[in-house]
């Protein structure tokens, strides 16, 4: 039975699907406005982890996740770069998408974009305003009005008294209380624009994903995802405005995923202490990158850095060495394992104890290598399946094992040593097939005998 951990309640609860076995999740996604970072990967990344497994455990899943293609700060990219905001919110659409790939992180089944639902963004701030829960001052701007909002704070357990502390109006804004945000922005000079029945202007944020969401979904869903910094005010006013609108609940759960710390700072562009995605897939193995991103719990913060990386290497290295020389067939027996992993990711999909099912998985087949060949490799196709889950596991071993070579030796070469150095072997050549290991050794090959048959791999 599967629990999730709500944000809204602060507990984990039962998940029941509102519609029998069709599960409908909404997670917010990027600003495109510059290179996916790796702060963006951990969210990608966390929630393709929950749509694998609710898709595993037979649900039905319509996964949408939006792209906010219009806002200050991609105005502000794109007036430097001199270009279009359309034509920079295309490139970095493409290089996200490829960053997704990289990562093994499955395509939404849904990705609406911004600018194409003004529309519904101008009907649900009319609704608002003939409900009395939105306010058009005149000066081409909409604001919510938060006061009306009884529950407002729910989900970030956020009190409107203490929020008020401190807030203030800007000179150029017309709101009727501090606390109020803009739904619809009044054109300033050079900004693109959509008409509207306010005057020409453009959406506010959180408005956005309130439609997109709706548009895609209805009015109320199972499953609203995103960064915990997204949990307040972003996710709050989602709240604020969906449920004013359409009177119903918005969303049944809330799930919020950790960030990517660095020196105990979030990652982020603003801080200016960010790495792109493609800055750390220059460097590590995409897929290294992932099992970073999926060995620890979904909620709990993740600290980047090197030796962290150089740890999921090792690990992804030992689950390789048990799979390497082993055929690929059907995945067969290990029915403890499925069990023990499936209550890890049924508990708030607990990754970090699936990950050591892996490994309790990794000592089993090289138990039984040499004793039962056949049943080993029956529980390597296992470990190649409950990999899936995590998004890993997939490559042959060697491929993984040997990830990096190009450039740094010549595999013809070290194929060809090996060979010489088998054959030292089977002539009692002992001197000589030292010499050649030395010879590879000193090239930065790691040399793996094992039955008559020898691997390589280059050293850490």
């Amino acid at each position: 039975m599967l629990t999730i951990y709500n944000t809204l309640s602060k507990t984990k609860e039962v998940f029941k699907p509102l519609d029998g076995n069709k599960v409908r999740m909404y997670v917010c996604g990027m600003t495109v406005y510059d290179y996916c970072h790796l702060g963006h990967g951990r969210s990608m990344v966390a929630f393709d982890l929950v749509t694998r497994w609710l898709r595993k455990s037979g649900y039905e899943l319509t996964y949408v996740r939006n792209i906010t293609d219009i806002d200050d700060k991609i105005i502000n990219r794109a007036n430097e770069n001199g270009e279009s905001f359309d034509a920079l919110t295309a490139r970095m659409i493409d290089a996200m998408h490829e960053d997704e790939r990289r990562l093994s992180i499955l395509p939404p089944d849904l990705e609406p974009r911004a600018t194409d639902h003004i529309p519904g963004m101008h009907a649900m701030i009319q609704t608002l305003i003939d409900k009395g829960y939105a306010y058009a001052p005149g000066n081409g701007d909409v604001y919510y009005r938060v006061g009306k909002f009884v529950g407002y704070g729910k989900l970030s357990r956020k009190k409107i008294e203490d929020l008020r502390i401190g807030a203030r109006i800007e000179v150029d804004e017309a709101k009727q209380d501090p606390l109020d945000f803009v739904l619809w922005k009044g054109v300033k000079p050079g900004e693109p624009y959509w008409d509207s029945p306010w005057g020409p202007g453009r959406p506010g944020w959180h408005i956005e994903c309130s439609v997109m969401s709706t548009c895609c979904l209805g009015e109320s869903f199972d499953i609203h995802g995103g960064g915990s910094d997204l949990e307040f005010p972003h996710h709050e006013n989602e709240i604020a405005q969906s449920e004013a609108a359409t009177g119903k609940q918005y969303a049944n759960a809330w799930m919020h995923c950790g960030m990517i710390r660095i020196n105990g700072e979030k990652m982020s562009k603003s801080l200016n202490n960010f790495f792109t995605i493609r800055d750390v897939l220059d460097k590590y193995h995409p897929e290294v990158v992932r099992y970073l991103l999926v060995a620890s719990h979904y909620r709990s913060a993740i600290n980047y850095s090197e030796d962290s990386l150089r740890d999921a290497k090792g690990a992804l290295e030992r689950f390789y060495h048990a799979l390497r020389g082993l055929p690929r067939v059907e995945a067969k027996g290990g029915e403890a394992f499925i069990e023990r992993f499936t209550v890890a990711m049924n508990d708030d999909f607990g990754t970090p104890e699936a990950c050591a099912v892996l490994f309790d998985l990794v000592r089993e087949i090289n138990r039984l290598r040499d004793s039962d060949p056949e049943a080993a490799a029956g529980l390597a196709g296992r470990l190649r399946e409950l990999g899936d889950v995590l998004g890993v596991l997939q490559l042959e071993a060697d491929d993984f094992l040997r990830a990096g070579a190009e450039g740094k030796v010549d595999a013809a070469e070290v194929e060809a040593l090996i060979q010489a150095r088998l054959q030292a072997r089977t002539d009692k050549n002992w001197a000589e097939s030292d010499r050649i290991r030395d010879q590879l050794t000193a090239m930065g090959v790691v040399l793996e005998d094992s039955k008559g048959t020898t691997t390589w791999r280059l050293a850490d």
